[in-house]
């Protein structure tokens, strides 16, 4: 069985032939094309970013990991405007795209937001029961599993007596993860390759379908003719995100792309494929994040434990979402307030530190424009409601740390220094700016969104570009809304879905390509 053929070791021009090519292997991506290699289709990926094996990726210091798999060395920006804060967007580059980079949540949709699809927005199969047969074959591919309560970190722990202390209480997230021993850097690489990311989920099984996939292939247009894609063209790479001279071309009958929410709109933009009007790059959501840490007299050892291994969706009415993790204690000293001794003094009682984080199931929307050369520039506005949220998202982790015992809190809050629990009860944060406001996002979803006309949304009901009749969109921009939980189990869902639709139209398209 062969493995991934590497673009950075190729010579000279290359040009290609198949059936199905690929643009992207990530949670979308990687499930789509197994699906069609599987039926007997000739399917060819294509990933801009390295082949880099899980057993090495488990053994690189963090800051490798940002290096090599990390987009941007995870500093991806969504630009704030009208009161909005700056949000940090990270994403992966690689074989396995952003699964490689994910803590493993695996949630599905919850019914109050997926049934609107079909009621509200004439989505008419994305029904509970209608996506139920897509959610089960991938929990089957991925081994999502429960994180035993024993493997929560002492973090967590203190967080869950908080919690339960003010009613409502924490439950158990599920993973995808097979031998996880709770070593608390999923996101970094597991050492004991435990988490079933689709390099080591669908891969091999693309591979024993006879699949081909090649690495280092940065896909720079869509190439098209009377509304019809014949296939993709690009150059290839000698290490992520620089060019190299040599340049390749693939004809294929059908193009999907599937490149992630900030890049898939950037791709077809650049492509011609996105007309005046259309509404690809537009109805942004990002699920803004935010962290809490809390000082503890007892000592906490954060890193000890599951990474991600408990939330709770109380609040889904006050539109927040609540969920353990831990990052690494590099990240945490660095966001500590401070500077020399001082800032020293601090960092010094990270074995103290727990975290406990937030998102916000948000509106939006943003938009993703084409920025300088191949990138995304990306601006996002919350709504009032979102804005809202994230105070109340803040205030719920800080005084759930509180009514558990924390002696002090660190806020999300720039040029804030550490807060007693009597300062922090007489701070006025919902007067401070957003734009002071620390944010992150890991779930850029819906700039091509699913929809029942062009005037609504990127795609169809089935995936298919509105404005070409071969071209299929297979990743987190689909997504008609916001989810509100973690969106890698629906993505790879929404994944297989589109696949048999394809597989099932796939023979007409080729006759017409003939």
């Amino acid at each position: 069985m062969s493995d991934v053929s590497e673009g950075r070791l190729h010579e000279g021009a290359l040009a290609l032939d198949c059936d199905v090519v690929v643009v992207g292997s990530g949670a979308g991506g990687m499930v789509a094309v197994t699906i069609l290699a599987e039926s007997g289709l000739d399917v060819l990926v294509l990933e801009e970013g390295k082949r880099l094996h899980a057993a090495v990726h488990g053994k690189m210091r963090q800051s490798q990991s940002l290096r090599h798999i990390w987009r941007d060395g995870g500093m991806s920006m969504a630009f704030g405007t009208d009161g909005t804060p700056a949000i940090n967007v990270t994403m992966g580059v690689g074989v396995g795209g952003s699964s490689m980079v994910t803590g493993g949540v695996c949630l599905r949709v919850p019914e109050g937001i997926l049934a609107p699809w079909s009621r509200e927005l004439g989505l008419e199969e994305l029904t509970p029961d209608g996506m139920d047969p897509y959610y089960r074959e991938v929990e089957r591919a991925v081994h999502v599993e429960e994180v035993p309560v024993e493997m929560q970190s002492r973090s967590t722990q203190l967080f869950g007596e908080g919690a339960a202390a003010l009613g409502h209480p924490i439950r158990p997230l599920t993973r995808n993860t097979k031998g996880c021993n709770g070593c608390g850097r999923c996101n970094f690489g597991c050492p004991e390759q435990a988490k079933m990311s689709v390099d080591l989920s669908y891969l091999p099984r693309l591979l024993a379908a006879g699949g081909r996939i090649w690495s280092d292939c940065l896909v720079q247009k869509v190439v098209h003719e009377g509304g019809r894609a014949t296939g993709v063209r690009g150059r290839l790479l000698n290490r992520p995100g620089r060019k190299r001279g040599d340049r390749f071309e693939v004809r294929a009958k059908v193009v999907l792309v599937a490149c992630g929410g900030l890049h898939t709109p950037v791709l077809l933009k650049s492509s011609g494929l996105a007309p005046f009007g259309s509404q690809v790059g537009r109805n942004l959501t990002l699920h803004p994040g935010f962290r809490v840490f809390a000082a503890f007299d007892e000592e906490v050892r954060g890193w000890e434990g599951a990474m991600q291994s408990a939330y709770t969706d109380a609040f889904e009415e006050d539109h927040v979402t609540l969920m353990s993790l831990f990052i690494p204690g590099s990240v945490i000293a660095a966001t500590m307030p401070g500077a020399g001794p001082k800032h020293h003094a601090r960092a010094a009682t990270l074995p103290h530190i727990a975290m406990f984080g937030a998102m916000v199931h948000d509106e939006g929307p943003g938009v993703v424009r084409r920025g300088i050369g191949r990138e995304p520039f990306t601006t996002y506005r919350m709504s009032k409601k979102d804005r809202a949220a994230m105070y109340r998202g803040i205030r719920l982790l800080a005084e759930t740390f509180l009514a558990a015992g924390a002696k002090q809190l660190y806020l999300p809050v720039l040029g804030e220094d550490v807060f007693s629990p009597d300062r922090y009860r007489s701070f006025e944060l919902e007067r401070v700016p957003g734009a002071r406001i620390e944010c992150s996002s890991q779930h850029p979803l819906g700039s091509c969104q699913m929809s029942r006309s062009a005037g609504e949304g990127g795609v169809d009901p089935d995936g298919k570009l509105w404005d070409a009749e071969n071209v299929f969109v297979c990743d987190g921009s689909v997504i008609p809304t916001s989810l509100g939980v973690n969106p890698q189990l629906t993505i790879m869902a929404m994944a297989t879905r589109i696949a048999q639709k394809l597989r099932g139209r796939y023979r007409a398209l080729a006759r017409r390509a003939a």
